[in-house]
C-alpha cells in the first residue's frame, strides 16, 4: 500500500466512513473494531505511517464515542496531517511506556472486537494479555462488506484506474512477443502501467503457451514462440484504488481449438456479466460463468473462482463463488473473470472489472475481449 490519498475525498468523507463501521460494528454485536495500518486504515482515516514497525498504531472505532488513534509521539505530527485527523483524537505513547495500557483504556474490559486481518500477532498478544477478558474476531469474518459498496468518488477513482489498464493492454499489443522472455513483457506492463499513472503495480502475469494453463503462472525466462496463446493478468494501485484485469492473445494465427476455447470464454464472460444486477446473490455470477464453460464440457478446467472485490486493496471482498448468497448491492465492484485451463497446452482468461448499478452492472474494462493476434 503506498498510503497515496485521493483528494477526492475530504474530513467530512472519513468522519462518515468512520461513522459507519461504528454502527455496523454494534449492528454485528460488536463492542468496537481496531484498526492496525494498512487498507483499512487509509480507508478510514487517509492515513499511512511512513513505516509500520513493531510500535502500535490503533484506531479504535465504538458507536457513540469519538473516534481514537493511538500513535507513538515520533509518529504524531504525521497523523495530525491526514485528511481524517480532523474527526480524530490522537492518543499518543511514547517509548519505554506500555502501549498497550494506552489502548487497553479505552477498551471494554470484556468486550468482544473485530480487528484488522493484517494487525500484527504481537499487538493483539499484548491487547489480549492487558485485558484478557476480551476477545477477537478479524475484520473479514466480522465485517467483510465494511469497504464492498463503493461511494461515487470511488467509483470514479475505480474507473480511472480501469482506464489506465485499459491503456496499458492498447500500448502491450502494439509490442513484440516472439522471441522475448516472459519477464520482458512483464517489465514492458508494469512500465506502461505506471505510465498511465499507476503508483504501485501489484502483479504482470505474462503466462505462456502451456505457462498459461497456470491462472497465477510466476513469470520466467520462458521465450514466448509463434503459435503461443499468452494470458495477460495485470494491475496495481492508481490514486489509491485498484485495476485488475486479463486478456489473452496469440501469436499469429490461432488454430481451430483455441479459438474456439478463446469464444466459450468470452461468452461465460458475457454470461458473468449480464447476471450482475442488484438483489441476485453473488454465487449467481460464477453459476452463469461457470454453467457455460460446463455444457460446453470443459467444467473441469474452469478452476478458481468467477470474481473477487477490488477497491483500495486490488482483492477483497466480496467474492463471486458458489455459496456466497450475500445479494448484489448497487456500488460493489468486483472482477468478472472466468478461464479455461488445458495443462500442458494453453489457457484463457478474459477478466473485467464491473460495479453494481441500480439496474444492472458495468464493465470498468472496455478493450476487446475477442482474440487479438500480436506478433
Amino acid at each position: 500500500m503506498t498510503g497515496a490519498v485521493p483528494a477526492s475525498f475530504t474530513a467530512d468523507d472519513y468522519e462518515a466512513r468512520m461513522e459507519r463501521a461504528a454502527r455496523q460494528a454494534a449492528d454485528a454485536g460488536l463492542a468496537g473494531l481496531l484498526v492496525a495500518p494498512g487498507p483499512d486504515l487509509v480507508w478510514l482515516t487517509g492515513y499511512t505511517p511512513t513505516a509500520v514497525t513493531e510500535r502500535l498504531t490503533l484506531l479504535v472505532l465504538a458507536a457513540g464515542r469519538d473516534p481514537v488513534l493511538v500513535v507513538p509521539t515520533l509518529e504524531a505530527p504525521d497523523a495530525e496531517r491526514a485528511l481524517g485527523a480532523p474527526a480524530l483524537t490522537l492518543r499518543d505513547w511514547t517509548d519505554g511506556k506500555d502501549p498497550y495500557a494506552t489502548a487497553a483504556a479505552l477498551l471494554d474490559a470484556d468486550g468482544r472486537f473485530g480487528i484488522s486481518d493484517n494487525a500484527w500477532a504481537m499487538h493483539l498478544l499484548g491487547l489480549q494479555k492487558a485485558l484478557p477478558g476480551t476477545s477477537y474476531a478479524s475484520l473479514t469474518e466480522a465485517l467483510p462488506m465494511l469497504r464492498a459498496v463503493k461511494d461515487a468518488a470511488e467509483l470514479e477513482l475505480l474507473a480511472a484506474a480501469g482506464a489506465a489498464a485499459d491503456a496499458a493492454f492498447e500500448e502491450i499489443r502494439g509490442v513484440a512477443f516472439a522471441g522475448r522472455r516472459e519477464t520482458d513483457v512483464a517489465a514492458d506492463l508494469a512500465a506502461l502501467l505506471r505510465r498511465f499513472g499507476h503508483s504501485q503495480v501489484d502483479f504482470t502475469i505474462v503466462a505462456s503457451g502451456p505457462n498459461g494453463a497456470n491462472p497465477h503462472h510466476e513469470i520466467g525466462d520462458r521465450v514466448i514462440e509463434r503459435g503461443d496463446m499468452v494470458v495477460l493478468d495485470f494491475g496495481g494501485l492508481k490514486d489509491g484504488y485498484g485495476s485488475d484485469t486479463s486478456r489473452t492473445v496469440h501469436v499469429g494465427e490461432p488454430t481451430d481449438e483455441e479459438r474456439r476455447v478463446h469464444d466459450l470464454v468470452r461468452e461465460a464472460q458475457e454470461a458473468g456479466f449480464r447476471a450482475v444486477r442488484p438483489g441476485v446473490a453473488c454465487q449467481e455470477v460464477d453459476r452463469a460463468a461457470r454453467g457455460v464453460i460446463a455444457d460446453a464440457g470443459y467444467g473441469e478446467y474452469f478452476i478458481h473462482r468467477t470474481g473477487h472485490g477490488i477497491g483500495v486493496t486490488t482483492h477483497e471482498p466480496p467474492y463471486m463463488i458458489e455459496g456466497e448468497e450475500r445479494p448484489l448491492v448497487p456500488g460493489m465492484c468486483f472482477s468478472v473473470e472466468p478461464g479455461v485451463y488445458l495443462p500442458g497446452r494453453f489457457g484463457v482468461r478474459i477478466e473485467d472489472i464491473v460495479t453494481v448499478t441500480e439496474d444492472g452492472g458495468r464493465r470498468l474494462n472496455n478493450t476487446a475481449r475477442e482474440m487479438v493476434i500480436v506478433d
